[in-house]
């Protein structure tokens, strides 16, 4: 079969390769849809990722497809049955399992391979978060589900009511999913960044656009006025994070969603932070729980690919898309064709 197969720093190459056979407990899925995504980028532009993928590796995560072949012990699924599956299960016996945190799970067991025609799903995997979907749901929506559930987990962290100021930093795919998902909460949002995407945003029915322009500064943007309830960062900067402290009202809540670079710093006014009685959050990654909530929001329509995926390519067009991306083209999600039509 044809699979991309990350190499190093910006290598990744479309190679055929034999499918693995399956172990015990496991299942291999065709995949019809699979899904570009930042964290994948960033992971193309370091040439690896120390918890999740070291080359040579096959690469991608966010897919959903059919069953193609069941293992020996597997029990509930049937060949043909189209499923969506998390790129991570946590074991549920650590410390952190215990304490119903199991995105920070001591042995949480990561799935790379989407960006291939079929993909082999670990047993934990399949007993934890391989979920089915519903007739009418889409393939395309349905691999939006792991990113939705990290925004879900972050959401839910901060947990805004129903008629709060939302500000959201950034106009990514997940600066916008977070827009979509308090938009359907009932909260007033608004969101800073800069560029194409914020047509996206505004497609998206979000209350108030903040362009931050090309100095990229949100804050002399957004005015004297800002005082929002609920701030959400979801770039990845040091800078961002630091301006979410400066743009939440005192008694606010700040969730730094956005991971930073490794090695980074940030300086945070502390006489801000005590004499403001900020609360400050750190969301990372999901829970079977939220993914399970993310794809029921996906099959109620809350969000939906054509909102999200404004390109499709080919798999053997692949490194080409990411050479393109790391260059800056500014599209929010490519849906990759792993079979040509």
């Amino acid at each position: 079969m044809k699979a991309a197969i990350l190499h190093g720093r910006e290598d990744v190459r479309v190679e055929t390769i034999t499918p693995p056979a399956l172990a015990p407990g496991q299942v291999r899925v065709s995949i019809e849809a699979a899904l570009t995504c930042g964290t994948d980028l960033k992971v193309f532009k370091r040439g690896y990722h120390a918890r999740m993928i070291v080359p040579p590796s096959v690469f991608g995560h966010e897919f959903a497809g059919s069953i193609c072949e069941i293992g020996r012990g597997v029990a509930g699924w049937q060949a043909g049955q189209r499923v969506v599956v998390a790129n991570s299960a946590p074991c549920g016996s650590c410390p952190s399992c215990r304490r119903g945190q199991e995105n920070l799970c001591d042995d949480l067991l990561f799935l790379n391979g989407a960006y291939a025609e079929s993909i082999v799903v670990p047993a934990r995997l399949v007993e934890k978060n391989m979920l089915p979907l519903a007739s009418g749901t889409r393939c395309a929506d349905a691999a939006l589900t792991e990113p939705l559930a990290c925004v879900v987990q972050g959401w839910e962290e901060v947990a805004p009511r129903p008629g709060q100021n939302v500000l959201i930093i950034g106009s990514g795919p997940i600066g916008l999913m977070f827009a979509a998902l308090a938009r359907h909460e009932g909260c007033r949002v608004a969101l800073a960044g800069r560029g194409p995407r914020l047509q996206t945003a505004r497609k998206l029915g979000v209350d108030r656009i903040i362009d931050s322009g090309p100095s990229g500064d949100i804050a002399a943007a957004a005015g004297k006025e800002a005082d929002f309830d609920v701030v959400i960062e979801a770039v990845g900067k040091p800078e961002a994070w630091q301006t979410a402290t400066r743009l939440a009202r005192k008694g606010g809540k700040v969730n730094f969603f956005g991971g930073c670079p490794a090695g980074t710093t940030v300086a945070l006014d502390t006489n801000l932070l005590h004499y403001s009685n900020l609360t400050l959050y750190s969301s990372f990654h999901h829970v079977p729980r939220t993914i399970r909530r993310a794809l029921a929001l996906i099959e109620a329509g809350v969000v939906r690919a054509a909102d999200f995926v404004d390109g499709e390519a080919l798999l053997d067009d692949l490194p080409g898309l990411f050479q393109s991306m790391a260059a800056g083209n500014r599209a929010v999600k490519t849906l990759i064709r792993v079979r040509r039509p």
